[in-house]
Parts: C-alpha cells; structure tokens; sequence
C-alpha cells in the first residue's frame, strides 16, 4: 500500500506503508542507531513522536520476546529506508511489519531518510503525518499545521500504580517518568529492592517507603510540563541519595534553580561522546533527548557539571556540590547501545552507602 509522509513546511515523500494503515501525526525525530530498533520503537520517551531511523535496513532480526523496554509501545509512528520482509535470527517471533500491524503502528519505508535528515537538521524537528497516498495532501497539512502536539506525555506513560520489584538489597525508590526496562534491570541485576512509582508521587509518599536511595527515571517531553517531580525532588533533596537519568536530570536542574530549552534536533542514538569533566575520560553513550540544561543557568545554583557532550558542548551530567545527588543526560543503562557508563549504578550504591555510614558516625558521636 502507497503512504505518504507530509512534514509541516509542506515537504512530502512518497512511500511503502507498513504495520498500521492507522494515520498518525507526531514530532519527527530521527535516530542514528546501527541497531536497537526493538528497544527504540518500545522506549516510552518517544510518546508523541514519529521516528526516523537513519540506518538503511531495519528488521533484519525481526522482533523476540526479550528486547522490549515497555509493554505498551508508545511511539505514533516509524519512518525507515528499508523495511525487512524475512527476518534471519533464532529469537525472532515477528518480523516488525507483524508487530506494527498488532500494536496498530504505522509505518513507511522506501523514502530518502538521508533527505529528511538533512531537513531536520537544518529546520529543526517538524510536525508530520504519515497517512494513505489516498489522504488529499493540502487537507492533510491543513490539519497538521493546526495540530497541538500533547503536553502530557509523561502521564501518558508512567504507571498509573505503584508496584514491587523485590530484592534483598537497598530499597530503591524508581520514579517512573516513562521508565525503560533496562533501568529496572540495572537495579535488579545489583540485588536492589525496587519499589516503582508514578510520576505525581510526593515526597511524603516517598519517604514513607523508607528509601536507601531514589532513581528518577527518564521520559518524553518538556521537563517544565512536569511540575509534580520537580517539587518532589525539592522536598526530597538532600534527605536521601538521589540519582537521575535523562528527564530525571534535566528535572533535578530546574528542582535545583537552573533552566532547561528545547534543542533543534536533539540527540538520539547509540554513538554519542561524552567527557567526564574531572578525569578527562570519554565514553560512548546512547541518547535520546530534545532538551538541555542550559550551561549559563548553572552558575547560579549550587550544581557542578560533571560531564560533557564533546559534539556540541552540552551538559551531560550534574552533581550538587552540598547533598548525594548525581544525575546524567545520557542512558547508562543503554538498552540499546554501548554500556561504557553501567558503572554509574555502582556509584550510586555506593554513594549511598557511603551516605548511611556518615549518618551511623554521626550518631555514634552524638552517643559519645
């Protein structure tokens, strides 16, 4: 079946559609990963938004059982050069036109993503619709260029319900923002006792949990469209060790005074260098973001920037020079991408256990 995508400046590629024959209308995005399509279509920061992919084939592995980071894909659409019809490894279950078509995702292949990268690049994301070839093109934009892309993406996709992921380990507090599955893992791979919760959960709620340590999760959209995290990370800063990743990071900022701003394109892929400010040291990060701390904004906090994206100079990672709080832009988890940056969770134990020593010497003083 012949689809067509039409960009919001009017621009308009002819294609194959696969998956859905649902019409979608999203923020048009692309990704640079070689590979991960699986953990890409099923990250819950994409809600809203219609995903390109750079690299030319995409399902030559088909989708398994194993690799999902969300249950319920929240991502509107799929844009890629090729589409793979007959899927070659032994986990494949579906080939991704099977899996589209069941979680009625639209998809169209065939078009030049080199093009569409180039546009997006030089305008910035756009607004897009992916529809029939039978849609009428000038009705199409019409109603593209009046569309209000959503505000309440993090809603939309964080646990409408807190639930336990038991461990023998520290009790971690994991604010579901639009949580990937890889960061869970992380946790539980390290023995955690997770507890998740929804993203409007306070601070009081919090505590009563009794955390060893809070793990704000990443997520889709504007950080400032999520005033509920912010205060709670407010009341609870500084009584509890605290690290976040992505949208957790860019709310620790504004909880701590600075400012966040849209980027043009943002950074999404598998392939981004990242310098670690105090040892010089560089490592190969997955991303998936569309707005940045602003830099300017952290002289007046009580923040240091830890890391440093060495592509454009962007801030990476924080850490607040007066309580345990550490936070990183990019996904240390990967899922996909490279792991460079895993350890990052045994910091945070660490940090926390460092924290619960300092706490049991100060009590022993104050017996003294």
């Amino acid at each position: 079946m012949k689809a067509q995508l039409i960009l919001e400046d009017g621009t308009i590629f002819i294609g194959e559609g696969f998956g859905s024959h649902n019409d979608a209308i999203g923020e048009v995005v692309f990704n640079t990963g070689m590979t991960g399509y699986q953990e890409i279509l099923s990250d819950p920061s994409y809600c809203g938004q219609i995903v390109m992919l750079t690299y030319p084939l995409i399902g030559n592995y088909g989708i398994n059982r194993d690799d999902f980071e969300s249950i319920i894909p929240a991502v509107k659409g799929f844009i890629v050069k090729e589409v793979c019809e007959f899927p070659s490894n032994w986990r494949s279950e579906f080939t991704i036109d099977e899996y589209f078509k069941m979680k009625k995702i639209p998809g169209i292949a065939g078009i030049d993503t080199r093009k569409l990268t180039r546009i997006i690049r030089q305008h910035g994301t756009l607004k897009g619709a992916i529809c029939s070839i039978e849609n009428d093109a000038n009705e199409v934009l019409s109603k593209l260029r009046q569309t209000r892309l959503p505000i309440d993406q993090v809603r939309r996709v964080s646990t409408k319900n807190a639930y336990p992921s038991p461990g023998r380990g520290k009790r971690i507090v994991l604010v579901d923002f639009g949580m990937k599955h890889g960061i869970l893992r992380e946790l539980n791979n390290r023995g955690c006792d997770v507890v998740v919760v929804p993203y409007h959960t306070t601070a009081d709620e919090i505590l009563q949990l009794r955390p060893d340590g809070i793990m704000l999760s990443n997520g889709p959209g504007d950080p400032k469209d999520v005033p509920e995290g912010i205060q709670m990370i407010k009341d609870v800063l500084g009584l509890v060790p605290l690290f976040g990743i992505c949208l957790g990071h860019q709310l620790f900022a504004l909880a701590c005074g600075a400012d966040t701003g849209k980027m043009k394109f943002g950074h999404r892929g598998s392939n981004h260098p990242v310098k670690e400010e105090a040892t010089g040291k560089v490592s190969i990060t997955a991303q998936n973001h569309g707005y940045t701390v602003d830099r300017n904004s952290i002289q007046i906090t009580r923040l240091q920037v830890t890391h440093t994206a060495l592509n454009d100079g962007t801030i990476e990672g924080l850490r607040h020079l007066d309580f345990p709080a550490f936070t990183v832009q990019y996904h240390p988890e990967a899922s996909p991408g490279p792991e460079d940056a895993s350890n990052l969770f045994n910091q945070f134990l660490e940090m926390i256990e460092t924290q619960k020593q300092g706490v049991a010497t100060t009590c022993q003083n104050v017996l003294i």
